[in-house]
């Protein structure tokens, strides 16, 4: 039951990731049962790649406990994370990730690798998947189908006014 309450809450970071035009993905960062930092994607804000909402959320969650290891954390983030977002990780020793929906394209927990469980890394983190995967899924899919859309409407309004 705690699994999915937190996970409400990245799923709210990733829906406010909507009002900038960003891919809305979420994460929060739970230490002693408490959201200690949140983030969502930034990378259109910032241009700059490396702004995936797991990325800010564990920069805040440095900033806040002046401390880049991450001991104790747990991180919950509405889309499998990919291979940067594992480093990152996997780095700041976090302890658990619990994510909503895969990522076929480019999940680095279990669709294409398994970056924090590989024993050849210093740190291996537990991992939890498939918490509120169905909403998580949605908001993807309810986005890059309304860009699709938007995309597909521009297209035609050029054409009609030539």
């Amino acid at each position: 039951m705690q699994d999915e309450y937190f996970m409400q809450k990245a799923i709210e970071q990733a829906k406010s990731a909507l009002d900038y035009d960003e891919v809305p993905i979420g994460a929060v960062i739970v230490k002693d049962g408490e959201i200690i930092a949140v983030g969502n994607n930034f990378k259109e804000r910032e241009n700059c790649a490396v702004y995936h909402a797991e990325v800010v959320a564990i920069i805040n969650a440095c900033k806040k406990l002046n401390n880049w290891y991450l001991d104790g954390c747990t991180l919950y983030v509405t889309l499998e994370p990919c291979p940067m977002c594992c480093g990152a990780i996997v780095n700041s020793r976090i302890d658990r990730v619990v994510y909503g929906a895969k990522d076929a394209k480019s999940g680095a927990v279990v669709s294409l690798y398994n970056l924090l469980n590989d024993k050849k890394l210093n740190h291996q983190v537990q991992v939890t998947g498939g918490v509120l995967e169905d909403e998580c899924s949605s908001i993807l899919t309810d986005f890059f189908k309304k860009k699709r859309e938007d995309k597909k409407q521009n297209k035609n309004s050029n054409c009609m006014s030539l």
